[in-house]
């Protein structure tokens, strides 16, 4: 403790200085000169306290998609489909420089964009830094902002990772830097290779990074390397060695003229099984004396509706179509000990995947139809389909903490007293939303946000499930659509739909504010008091001018954190603009997702001043300054 206490003072006690970055070579041992190595953070120089910045990966298995890179970095899989101009689902060849978009934030005077990552047996600091993040993280970060020492690091623990990332200074800013590219430095580059890379020149990476212009330093691997530009980095940019582009063609070629045989293959055996089984049916038929009476209804039953057929075929991603006799023991026969909830059932397939079946109607082609075309970490990912006598089944990644509202009730005492799980949470609900709102073609509502639709993975990370009532709206024009049977959980529903029936994303966003009351109190969206239903909506009329007073009988007595009161207000804020009865008063998702990054930036700065100065009263004037927040 006493030496996590000499780093934060440490770390608190910098000046704050408005020249460029210095350059920090690659170290996990001690000796620190300064504090750049000592945080192995960038410092807070006079610029923005948070910007969009950016950070260059080199695709290396087992991360080289997007998924797994968005997954790695905590970052938003659609911005980095964008800035690379590829897929959500596309996959790299080695090496290549992956441009990955970043919210970088001053955190108690350090730059950092916050990632998550969860340790497996062989983990150590120096792993996680420098074979899984390139160096886009430091050892010391990591010993810092966890706490934890290297011998206690244990499998299915979750670290915090603070990334390398910068603001652009004043004086940057005057002379057209617009963002600052972190650079993951590989063995023997050079600054004006990097340079060449980007298309700026080499004294400009020079001065970014404190040295002179007649340096010409030493670069040192899995360290980092700021590269000053005037607009938004993409793949498309970034040059590459001619022989590294042809191979890449050629690869990308090869595996096109795969693909292509694949699918003629695929259809021409499944030609064969369907003309093998037809014969079949009329060899059999006549053998009885009915050869001129086939039985049509047989070949329905095994072949899939056709407008499933076609929706498959179309599908954007790989969704794999299961056999009913592998659901069928996967989950032991629809065992009531397999059931999960209602009509959702838990699976095992093969040996350890664990899939959840839910089953549904013939409308299930709609949720497909839109399935296909939507992914993003925070919503559930379909994995199959399969169709048998005219019922579906729908096979979704398997969520093991079970829904919002079941860790709510009963879940791991400890883990519900943190505000830091409540907060990521509702940032994952508000990114699923966002995504689905701004980032799919077309648009979509959710129209059923409840707390019971909000699954947690095993590292309590938030997606959104249940599509069946989706509906599409048009971004461009803001127009929405009428439906005159609103239906959807009581307790959520915005006022403007139950009346008129209007869905437009203003009521995911009514709806989400009510999951954000939930989160604040553990109170359910609907309860029973004195013999009559009170919604928890109508909580933001009972607050008036003295919200602490109000909130202190409302937030959950599950929080046990010295800072309580000043989250529960903060949130309870958030929650009262989406709850606005007028849709055009509520925020936009996007407006909901800025607010919450300032809140958890808050809460991480209050944490950090809190273990340094121990007693809050004696310093409440210096942390009130460091910490202020708004909305």
């Amino acid at each position: 403790m006493k030496i996590i206490s000499t780093f934060y003072s440490l770390l608190l006690i910098s000046s704050s200085v408005i020249a460029q970055q210095n350059y920090t070579p690659h170290s996990c041992g001690g000796g620190a000169s300064d504090d750049n190595q000592l945080t192995g953070l960038y410092s807070c120089n006079g610029g923005p306290t948070s910007c969009r910045a950016f950070l260059i990966f080199k695709s290396k298995p087992p991360y080289d998609s997007v998924p797994s890179i968005s997954n790695l970095t905590s970052s938003d899989p659609t911005q980095i489909a964008v800035a690379n101009n590829v897929s959500v689902f596309s996959f790299f060849s080695p090496n290549t420089p992956v441009v990955v978009p970043l919210h970088c934030s001053c955190v108690a005077r350090f730059y950092q964009a916050n990632a998550s990552f969860v340790l497996s047996q062989s983990h150590t600091y120096y792993i996680a830094a420098t074979e899984v993040y390139q160096g886009s993280v430091t050892c010391q970060a990591l010993k810092f902002a966890n706490g934890f020492e290297e011998l206690n690091l244990r499998a299915g623990m979750i670290l915090l990772v603070p990334l390398r990332c910068a603001c652009p200074t004043g004086n940057q800013a005057g002379i057209g830097v617009k963002f600052l590219a972190t650079y993951l430095v590989g063995n023997g580059e050079r600054v004006s290779e990097i340079g060449e890379k980007f298309n700026v020149s080499k004294k400009s990476v020079l001065e970014a990074n404190g040295f002179s212009e007649e340096d010409d330093p030493n670069l040192s691997p899995f360290s980092t390397i700021l590269v000053p530009l005037s607009t938004e980095p993409s793949s498309s940019q970034i040059k590459l060695p001619s022989s590294y582009t042809a191979n890449l063609r050629g690869n990308e070629s090869t595996r096109n003229i795969y693909v292509e045989i694949a699918k003629g293959a695929g259809f021409f055996l499944l030609a064969i099984v369907v003309v093998a089984f037809a014969f079949f049916l009329i060899y059999k038929t006549r053998a009885k004396g009915m050869d001129s009476k086939i039985d049509k209804n047989m070949i329905r039953k095994w072949t899939p509706p056709a407008d499933l057929r076609v929706e498959i075929a179309s599908m954007d991603r790989v969704v794999k179509v299961f056999g009913f006799d592998d659901i069928v023991k996967a989950t032991r026969r629809f065992s009531p000990k397999n059931r999960v909830n209602g009509s959702v059932y838990r699976g095992t397939f093969g040996k350890k995947m664990k899939l959840a079946v839910k089953r549904t109607r013939m409308d299930a082609i709609k949720e497909v139809n839109m399935l296909k075309k939507v992914y993003h970490f925070n919503l559930v990912k379909l994995e199959g389909v399969c169709e048998n006598h005219g019922r579906f089944y729908l096979l979704f990644e398997f969520m093991e903490n079970g829904s919002l509202r079941e860790w709510l009730n009963r879940g791991s005492r400890k883990e519900r007293q943190s505000w830091r799980k409540r907060i990521q949470i509702a940032l994952d609900i508000a990114n699923g939303l966002h995504y689905l709102h701004s980032f799919t073609e077309p648009a979509y509502v959710h129209n059923n946000i409840n707390s019971s639709n909000i699954l947690l993975d095993s590292n309590l990370r938030a997606k959104i499930s249940n599509f069946s009532l989706a509906r599409v709206t048009e971004r461009a024009t803001g127009a929405s659509v009428l439906t005159t049977n609103a239906v959807g959980a009581k307790g959520y529903m915005a006022p403007e739909y139950k009346e008129t029936g209007l869905v437009t994303p203003k009521i995911d966003v009514y709806a989400f504010g009510v999951v954000v009351l939930e989160l604040v109190t553990g109170k359910e969206a609907v309860s029973m008091e004195g013999g009559r239903e009170v919604l928890l909506s109508s909580m933001k009329h009972n607050i008036g001018d003295n919200m602490e007073v109000q909130l202190a009988g409302f937030i959950d007595s599950n929080i046990k954190e010295t800072q309580k009161m000043e989250f529960a207000k903060l949130m309870v804020k958030l929650s009262t603009a989406c709850l606005n009865q007028e849709p055009e008063q509520r925020p936009s998702m996007g407006k909901v997702v800025s607010s919450l990054l300032k809140i958890q930036v808050h809460l991480q700065k209050l944490q950090l001043l809190t273990l340094l100065y121990g007693d809050r009263h004696q310093y409440e004037e210096r942390i009130e300054a460091e910490t202020n927040v708004e909305l």
